[in-house]
């Protein structure tokens, strides 16, 4: 998924002295932003509060949404460089076209796993006939320095394992968790899971000390450590923590989201994860070049224009490796 702002704000992020290290319990807000036509979603990360959990940099929820009588969603082919997309849904269904010539039909349950590595570009649509309803996330993963320049990829994982006990089922999307690790390539230390909790279920799921965590409402009202989180709302969890305290008094289900602290400082703008403004602004210039990025065929529009780059130059603080 592309950010679609037409004046995006560049984002600083990474760092340890960004992490905190004990367990908190710090409610995130959410920006309303448009994503074409028909699809409004609630971007998370980065916002002022917090820039990255791990290596995660970026997430939107959207939905549930009526799309019976709409498009749905209408994302032109757009570039990536520096990072994974990560595409997850509980309604509907969303077409991928890439331009390493992918071309894959994503439905609920199903992890859709873009790796940009040096350059890729696609775009997401529904399909012509589609399901009534658009519900899910969309999240971005910094690849680290060593693998940032790597091959782009993609990968379609219909089947991931579960981890079921105590009234909750928790999906593996990416990483691991609870000693089940998802088949999904990761760069980075960290999880990805969708956790649902039947009504009336209280547990406690076991996690990493040294890893920090956040939690996003996806359904009902998930209670996790103790905070009640409507849906679209995230709960930054920090660090310190060897279980998590989870219950529910109506069905509900949650993404938690974690990984080691990212130490390496980045700078992140538009669609680009990358280390200096000036990587960034030769990124854009390539884009609208039309070269390094390829050509998403199939797409029924024109590919989308790149912004303007911010007035001031883009610098990323603090260590670096």
């Amino acid at each position: 998924m592309s950010n679609l702002d037409l004046r995006p704000a560049p984002a600083v992020c990474g760092g340890r002295q960004d992490v905190t290290a004990r367990p908190v319990r710090d409610l995130l807000p959410g920006k309303t932003v448009p994503l074409g036509e028909s699809t409004v979603v609630r971007r998370l990360l980065p916002n002022l509060g917090r820039r990255m959990v791990g290596a995660w940099a970026f997430v939107d929820h959207y939905g549930p949404d009526d799309i019976a009588r709409e498009p749905g969603m209408q994302v032109p082919p757009h570039p990536h460089m520096g990072l994974q997309t990560v595409s997850w849904l509980h309604d509907g269904e969303v077409l991928h076209r890439d331009s390493l010539g992918s071309l894959q039909t994503l439905r609920p349950g199903e992890l859709g796993l873009m790796t940009s590595g040096r350059a890729i570009s696609h775009s997401e649509e529904s399909p012509r006939e589609h399901a009534p309803v658009l519900h899910g996330a969309q999240l971005w993963v910094a690849l680290p320095d060593a693998h940032r320049h790597t091959d782009p990829t993609w990968e379609h994982h219909a089947e991931l394992p579960h981890v079921t006990g105590g009234g909750i089922e928790a999906t593996v999307i990416m990483g691991e968790l609870a000693g089940t690790t998802s088949p999904a390539t990761t760069f980075t230390p960290l999880v990805g899971a969708d956790i649902a909790l039947a009504t009336g279920s209280s547990a406690r799921l076991p996690v990493r000390p040294d890893f920090e965590y956040a939690a996003l409402t996806m359904s009902g009202e998930a209670e996790v450590d103790g905070v009640r989180l409507a849906p679209g709302s995230m709960l930054y969890l920090g660090c310190g923590r060897s279980e998590l305290p989870l219950r529910a008094d109506v069905d509900s289900s949650f993404m938690l989201l974690g990984g080691e602290p990212f130490e390496e400082r980045i700078v992140m703008w538009w669609n680009f994860v990358g280390r200096t403004g000036e990587e960034i602004a030769e990124a854009r210039e390539a884009w609208t070049a039309g070269e390094r990025f390829g050509t998403v065929r199939g797409y029924d529009g024109d590919r989308l224009a790149a912004p303007a780059l911010p007035p001031v130059p883009l610098k990323a603080r603090g260590r670096q490796r």
